[in-house]
């Protein structure tokens, strides 16, 4: 039996949300690059890390997916409550919600490359002014 992109995708977002790090080389490329940097699978988990450490909350939440025989296509959503800074932002801990559209091409039924945009202008207008 064949896994679909999307049987593979939710495999992946299951991983990351379990953070189940030993694993994520299952779904991801040994050489992936991130929004057109080739940043490898070391650096990839690192970053993943580092933001479940930064966001104890964090969950990834997929609203929308669609996907071809090489490319992936998803909208995250995400509720959040990160401390201090997000995005250059003073969130401080308030919770915030924002999505990220996010595309992916893969390899070998591997993540190969990634490109993320996420909705910065959402979690502003939640945001104090000051």
């Amino acid at each position: 039996m064949t896994s679909t992109l999307a049987d593979l995708y939710q495999g992946y977002i299951d991983c990351l949300n379990s953070q189940d790090w030993d694993n994520l080389g299952t779904y991801v490329g040994t050489e992936v690059a991130y929004n057109g940097e080739m940043i490898g699978l070391d650096a990839y988990r690192l970053a993943r890390e580092r933001e479940f450490r930064e966001i104890p909350d964090l969950h990834f939440k997929v609203s929308i997916l669609v996907s071809d025989q090489k490319t992936l296509a998803s909208r995250l959503e995400f509720e959040i409550s990160p401390s201090g800074e997000f995005l250059g932002l003073p969130v401080n801990g308030k919770r915030v919600k924002f999505s990220e559209n996010v595309f992916y091409e893969y390899e070998v039924g591997k993540i190969a490359r990634v490109w993320s945009v996420l909705d910065k202008a959402a979690i502003e207008v939640q945001l104090p002014r000051s």
